[in-house]
């Protein structure tokens, strides 16, 4: 059987075709991506903007050729942060069912943790019990602590990069107030986030990187500074999954983007157009968490909600 999953997120449209495998993963046959920025302009006053819906139409519209073509049996498409909150969310998903056919779930922040995780796990080598998992939005972050028993607990923290970036980066390059502000904001984010840890019961000495605990990262932030600290020409998923990416590798990227303009950012290798700007943001958000939590690095996962949808679709009782 065949299955298509798609990941409506606030900045990227994903498109993942897959089989299942022997080994009880996932056989890609086809993978797709394309940053429309449906969280753009966002406003809770009128929610998802007129052109952000059209643009990422336009691009489900091309997804769904694709599935046409590819012999999909099953088509899974959710939608996270953005559509969660827009009070034109219902509105949004009819246009896309009426044009597309492509019925779309809104998930709830835990369920798009439990999800995520279930796909970072599936290609994840590292068998510590205890994990800290993030995954870095455009308009959340999931964090998801881990054990030998199974998931510990599951956050999803309104800390998402498109909103982070419109909130506070207006220059170019972005001036240090705004860097300061941003920093700031995430700080006190992170902060609530171990407080509702704590409050929850998570012990969270034994999520530090000096108790023994691994960091892993999911979603376009953290593969990026993957592919840049390669200094990869062309994005190569088989040379991100399991990589360990270094703190001071990150210190040193977040320095040197932070000085140049969103024209000179543009010409990095391996940094996907459209994300020019999240990326500055995206990574503050990596970096201020290694430095609350005491990590030194971080595993990167190049798999996550896209294979995990799919995973969880095969592993539920009939």
């Amino acid at each position: 059987m065949r299955y298509a999953s798609i990941d409506i997120g606030t900045n990227t449209l994903r498109l993942l075709i897959a089989e299942p495998s022997a080994d009880r993963g996932l056989k890609p046959v086809l993978y797709k991506r394309a940053i429309t920025r449906l969280g753009g302009s966002y406003t809770e006053e009128n929610g998802i903007s007129r052109e952000a819906m059209r643009r990422t139409i336009e691009v489900l519209e091309d997804f769904r050729k694709e599935i046409d073509s590819n012999g999909v049996s099953k088509v899974l498409a959710f939608a996270t942060s953005v559509v969660r909150r827009a009070k034109n969310s219902a509105a949004f998903r009819k246009e896309v069912f009426d044009r597309t056919g492509i019925d779309i779930t809104v998930i709830t922040g835990d369920e798009e943790a439990r999800l995520s995780l279930l796909g970072v796990l599936s290609v994840i080598k590292d068998e510590s019990p205890r994990k800290l998992v993030i995954d870095i939005g455009g308009g959340s972050t999931e964090f998801i602590f881990t054990d030998e028993k199974g998931v510990v607990g599951e956050w999803s923290m309104e800390m998402g990069v498109v909103h982070l970036t419109e909130r506070h980066l207006k220059s170019d390059p972005p001036g240090a107030k705004e860097v300061a502000a941003l920093e700031g904001e995430i700080r006190s984010i992170i902060g609530e986030l171990r407080k509702r840890a704590s409050r929850a019961g998570v012990d969270l000495e034994r999520y530090s990187g000096k108790d023994g605990a691994v960091f892993i990262g999911t979603a376009g932030t953290i593969t990026t500074l993957a592919a840049l600290d390669q200094d990869l020409a062309v994005y190569d998923r088989s040379r991100i999954n399991n990589y360990v990416l270094k703190k001071a590798n990150i210190e040193r990227m977040y320095k040197g983007l932070l000085s140049m303009s969103i024209k000179e950012r543009e010409q990095v290798l391996s940094l996907e157009k459209g994300r020019e700007d999240l990326i500055i943001p995206g990574s503050a958000v990596t970096l201020l968490t290694m430095e609350a939590f005491a990590f030194s690095s971080l595993i990167v996962s190049d798999a996550g909600l896209l294979e995990g949808m799919i995973l969880n679709e095969i592993i539920r009782p009939s």
